[in-house]
C-alpha cells in the first residue's frame, strides 16, 4: 500500500481572518450557502450498480491512493494577482507558492477564480525509485470566475483541459524554468468510457507509479454535487472494501489492583462509528472491534505513534471473521458516517468482482452506442488509444456479544461478511481507554 503524501504548503491559521474570507469567498464562488468542504463524495458500488451503467452513460477511471484535495486559484482584481491554496478534507486551507496560471484567451493575462477537484499522490519510478509528489486533476467546479457545477462532466472536463491545464502546460513548455519553483507536478487523469473497463485494468492501472485503490465511475450528464454524490460510484473488490472508523484502545484491569487498567497489557481494539456532529462537537457510537495479532501489536508499540483515539481503516479478513487493519488515516477528519458504513457493508455483501464488470462490459457498450443511434457489435471491442485530453470522440465530448479477552485469540471463521447492524450503544469515556489516560503509556505518546 503506499504512503499517504504530506499536504505541502504553509498552513493557513484556523479562525483567523484569512481562513473565514477564504471560506466564504469559496462558498460564494460555488453558491452555496454554507462554508464547508465543498468537494463531492463517492458511493460504494454494488450489484444493482451495474443496471446504472447500461442506462446511463458513465466514465470510468482508476482510483488513486492519494489525499483528496481541492485546488484554489484565488484571484485579486485589484492587483492582478493570483494566490494558490489546497483545501483538504478537514476543510484546512493551505497556500503554496510558486504556479501561476495563465488565462486560455490570451496568456499574457491571469486565470481569474478557479476551484479544481482532484487529488495528490506519490509517484515512485520504478527504475530510479525517485519520489514525485503530483496533483492529478479530474473535475472542476469553477474556472475563470464561471461556476459550473450545474453543467455535465463532459463540459466540465472539456474546461479543466482547455481553459485550465492547456495554457499552464504550454507557459510550461515555453519557459521550463519555471518548473524548478513549483512544489509539486500536474497532470489532468486519465478517463475511459464505461466499457472500457478492461483498457483501465490492463493498460492504466499497470502503468501506474502510485498506488491504486480501485475504480471510480462518474455520470457524465448529472452536476457536480457537495457532499456524497449517487452518482459517483466508488467500486473495489468486495474483499477489499474498507472501512473509515475511530480507534479507542480498551485496557484490562490490572491483576494487582483491578480498580486500575493495566496499560502493559494487550488492550481491546475497539472501533467506533462516526454519528455526525452535535453542535459542533463528533459524536461516536461503538460499533464493533478490530482483531490485532500479537506481533501486530508489538509492531504498533515499537512505533512509539500514538494509537489511540485515531481514524483508522480496516478491512473486513473472512480467515478471522473479523476487521483487520490497513493504516491510520490522519488525512481524515472524522470516520465514514454511521450510515455509509452500512452501505459499505452492504456493499461487501452484494459487491461486484472484477470478473463481473468486465461480463458486463459488452452490454454497457451497446446500450450507449443505442442511445447515440450507432450500430451495436456483439464483438468486444478493442481497447482505445491512449486520451490526449484534447480530441472529441464521437459518442461524448470527452471520455475517454464480543469475547473481552485481552489476548484476542484467533477465533475461527463463523461468517464470511461483517454483521450490518449497529452492535454497541454509546459508550462514555472511561479509565480504561489511554484517551483518558497518561500522556505517554509504555512509549506510545497521546
Amino acid at each position: 500500500m503506499s504512503p499517504i503524501p504530506e499536504i505541502p504548503g504553509a498552513l493557513v491559521s484556523r479562525h483567523s481572518p484569512q481562513e473565514q474570507w477564504l471560506k466564504g469567498h469559496v462558498a460564494r464562488l460555488c453558491g452555496l450557502e454554507h462554508e464547508r468542504f465543498p468537494g463531492s463524495q463517492p458511493i460504494s458500488f454494488s450489484n444493482k450498480d451495474l443496471e446504472k451503467l447500461e442506462t446511463q452513460d458513465f466514465w470510468v477511471c482508476e482510483k488513486s491512493d492519494g489525499i483528496r484535495v481541492l485546488f484554489l486559484v484565488a484571484y485579486n482584481p485589484d492587483n492582478n494577482d493570483q494566490a494558490v491554496f489546497l483545501i483538504d478534507r478537514h476543510n484546512t486551507y493551505r497556500e503554496i507558492v510558486g504556479f501561476v496560471f495563465p488565462h486560455h484567451e490570451d496568456r499574457r493575462n491571469l486565470l481569474k477564480n478557479t476551484i479544481i477537484d482532484g487529488e495528490l499522490v506519490m509517484d515512485v519510478d520504478p527504475r530510479t525509485k525517485r519520489e514525485t509528489l503530483r496533483f492529478l486533476a479530474f473535475d472542476c467546479l469553477v474556472i475563470d470566475d464561471q461556476n459550473v457545477m450545474t453543467r455535465p462532466l463532459d463540459r466540465r472536463y472539456g474546461r479543466l483541459q482547455q481553459w485550465w491545464y492547456k495554457p499552464y502546460a504550454q507557459m510550461l513548455k515555453d519557459h521550463p524554468q519555471m518548473i524548478e519553483s513549483q512544489p509539486f507536478s500536474i497532470k489532468i487523469k486519465e478517463i475511459n468510457f464505461s466499457y472500457h473497463v478492461e483498457k483501465v485494468f490492463t493498460v492504466d492501472i499497470p502503468n501506474l507509479q502510485h498506488g491504486n485503490d480501485g475504480l471510480i465511475y462518474t455520470c457524465v450528464s448529472t452536476p457536480y454535487t457537495p457532499g456524497t454524490d449517487n452518482n459517483i460510484l466508488k467500486w473495489k473488490p468486495p474483499s477489499e472494501n474498507s472501512i473509515d472508523f475511530k480507534l479507542v484502545l480498551r485496557f484490562p484491569p490490572d491483576t494487582t489492583n483491578p480498580n486500575v487498567p493495566d496499560f502493559h497489557a494487550k488492550p481491546l481494539f475497539l472501533l467506533h462509528v462516526w454519528c455526525g456532529d452535535d453542535r459542533g462537537v463528533a459524536r461516536y457510537e461503538q460499533y464493533d472491534d478490530m482483531y490485532v495479532d500479537d506481533d501486530e501489536w508489538e509492531r504498533l508499540k515499537r512505533s512509539g505513534e500514538q494509537i489511540d483515539d485515531r481514524i483508522v481503516e480496516v478491512h473486513w479478513d473472512r480467515s478471522v471473521s473479523h476487521w483487520r487493519m490497513m493504516r491510520f488515516r490522519d488525512d481524515k477528519p472524522n470516520g465514514n458516517h454511521k450510515s455509509v458504513v452500512d452501505k459499505i457493508i452492504q456493499s461487501i455483501k452484494d459487491g461486484v468482482e472484477k470478473d463481473g464488470l468486465l461480463a458486463r462490459s459488452q452490454a454497457i457498450r451497446n446500450a450507449w452506442k443505442t442511445r447515440q443511434g450507432l450500430p451495436t457489435t456483439t464483438a468486444p471491442p478493442p481497447p482505445p488509444p491512449a486520451q490526449s485530453h484534447q480530441g472529441h470522440s464521437q459518442h461524448s465530448r470527452v471520455p475517454q456479544q464480543y469475547n473481552p479477552l485481552p489476548s484476542q485469540t484467533k477465533r475461527p471463521s463463523q461468517a464470511s461478511t461483517p454483521i450490518s447492524e449497529i452492535r454497541f450503544g454509546p459508550l462514555a469515556q472511561s479509565p480504561w481507554s489511554k484517551v483518558s489516560g497518561p500522556a505517554t503509556v509504555f512509549g506510545m505518546k497521546r
